[in-house]
């Protein structure tokens, strides 16, 4: 089947053609096939294009893993638009499509990398204003992979190649993006108006936690604080109309919970009757009974079960859940977000287990049968030591002798290549899958891979280039491993936009133009004959 861009070309190419007979002689040097190429080349033309192509996406991802649990959709996390290109580059070429793969917007990275603050902890801390912007920088860059690859491809069409079906047929760079909000950042209507410009930047899906958001914590630390349903249904309220008002009407909206960590919460709610959302929610309160005499000035008391009780309360004002209830409350809150216009659910588990997660989710399906969880693969988890620890329980309960292995240092590389290992990388391996199978989980994201990727190359790069190997470092740990693997921007000048600078150059000034390519750019070095491994004769020779 035809894609859009051969519809594109043609409809754009006899736009201008009408353009130019209308305006005559003033637009001579418009040229309409220059023009429909770059139309082509840039499909989308606002963020909201991108929110309502991407929502219609995940909209049928989300229905095709309903029929299919095997169809589940994966992200990683980016905290630049580079990295975001280059990841999705990437994709299309080892994995040949874009399909049921997303991006990863996270709140974490957006603090730790991205505040004018600095370096910030994960506690809402940084402008809001940052989320949006770079929601808007990664589709810049995705709108930019699109247009270096067509225009290259526009290239070889005009020199005879046969190319015009991997034109009429090509696949866009823009995926979904799951962006995080955080907790709101302020109000119903704060998130409103921030919902409303992450929209507008492209985001298809916004995911929002039921923290409080002036106390905000990273979803695997400690002194978490959550609200009432009622606060958090006015949130999810918020994010609807904005997505609603632009017009997004496929909006998603990723409800999480901190719920099974979390031991505070700042308010009691307000019931109106027995078991309304807000009687069960202050159950879940820890208090104590007490007699009215005992009651000090200014006590906060219920009534529970025909008796008075005072609730604990901590000094900073705080109150506390009852011990064991956590499981309670993320099914309740699961249960509530869905009914109440949530399309996806999110767990914060302590650690990776898909028999801990489907216990819960399950109870979850047993109200909302189609529920479905986007869950975080998180860095956070010790993934080895977990897993081998749930591979060293299996073992044990299967009557293996397990003498050889001490149970309180795993880590240890004397264990890497024993059976206790194996066992533990499988599973680590078919997570996803199992996940996918046996717990809901629609959507694996990572929230942080490309922070500690970053982090480990700059730390093995460093190790050699200030050591002996000197540059020996970065041609062989970097420079040649790119030549060899097809890493896009082993050209780096070419994945900037020159060579489709050039063009539009060309286009613009004809024969006028100063262009950068030629062959005094040094970017020529890499074009490498396949057969012979050798830079081509027609280089010239770099003095």
């Amino acid at each position: 089947m035809k894609n859009l861009s051969e519809t594109k070309y043609s409809s754009a190419l006899q736009t201008v053609k009408n353009l130019k007979e209308k305006y005559g002689n003033t637009w001579n040097s418009i040229h309409p096939e220059s023009a429909a190429r770059m139309a082509t080349q840039n499909r989308f033309k606002t963020g909201l294009d991108i929110a309502k192509y991407t929502a219609a996406i995940m909209r049928k991802d989300m229905a095709d893993y309903d029929a299919d649990s095997s169809q589940y959709t994966q992200s990683l996390g980016c905290w630049h638009g580079f990295i975001a290109q280059q990841k999705m580059i990437a994709v299309k070429k080892h994995h040949k499509t874009t399909n049921k793969k997303y991006l990863y917007l996270s709140g974490w990275m957006v603090a730790a990398l991205r505040s004018e603050f600095g370096p910030l902890p994960d506690q809402s801390m940084h402008e809001k204003t940052v989320v949006p912007a770079l929601i808007k920088e990664i589709y810049d860059f995705l709108r930019q992979a699109d247009a270096i690859e067509l225009n290259d491809l526009f290239k070889r069409l005009e020199k005879g190649e046969d190319v015009q079906e991997q034109i009429d047929n090509f696949e866009t760079h823009i995926v979904p993006i799951i962006a995080d909000i955080d907790a709101g950042f302020g109000n119903e209507e704060a998130t409103y108006l921030l919902s409303k410009k992450m929209i507008e930047a492209g985001a298809c899906a916004i995911q929002i936690e039921n923290q409080v958001s002036d106390a905000k914590q990273c979803g695997h630390q400690d002194g978490k604080v959550t609200v009432p349903h009622e606060d958090f249904i006015a949130k999810l309220n918020a994010i609807r109309y904005a997505f609603l008002e632009l017009g997004v009407d496929d909006g998603i909206i990723v409800a999480r919970t901190d719920s099974e960590g979390a031991g505070l919460t700042q308010k009691l709610p307000v019931s109106q009757e027995p078991g309304d959302l807000a009687s069960q929610y202050l159950a879940f309160v820890e208090a104590e009974e007490i007699a009215i005499d005992d009651a000090k000035e200014d006590d906060v008391l219920l009534k529970r079960d025909g008796k008075l009780v005072r609730p604990v309360r901590l000094a900073n004002g705080l109150y506390k859940f009852k011990a064991g209830t956590n499981i309670d409350r993320v099914v309740l809150d699961c249960i509530t977000s869905l009914q109440n216009g949530a399309d996806l659910l999110w767990i914060e588990t302590p650690t990776p287990n898909v028999k801990q997660i489907a216990h819960m989710v399950n109870r979850i399906k047993d109200v909302v049968p189609n529920a479905k969880l986007v869950y975080n693969n998180s860095p956070s988890f010790n993934w080895t030591l977990n897993f081998r620890h749930q591979a060293y329980d299996e073992m044990l309960a299967e009557g293996e002798n397990m003498t050889a292995y001490d149970r309180n240092n795993l880590m240890d590389a004397q264990y890497d290549n024993t059976e206790l290992c194996h066992r533990a990388d499988e599973k680590i391996r078919t997570f996803q899958i199992d996940g996918a199978r046996d717990a809901g989980i629609f959507h694996h994201l990572i929230t942080l891979p490309t922070y500690h990727t970053a982090a480990l190359n700059m730390n093995n790069l460093t190790e050699g280039y200030f050591g002996e190997e000197g540059m020996l470092a970065y041609v062989k740990g970097v420079q040649r491993q790119e030549i060899r693997k097809g890493v896009s921007c082993v050209k780096h000048q070419r994945m900037a936009g020159s060579d489709l600078g050039d063009d539009h150059k060309t286009f613009f000034a004809g024969e006028k133009a100063l262009k950068a390519s030629g062959e005094k750019n040094t970017s020529n070095q890499f074009d490498v004959d396949s057969k012979t491994n050798k830079i081509k004769e027609k280089l010239s020779v770099v003095a």
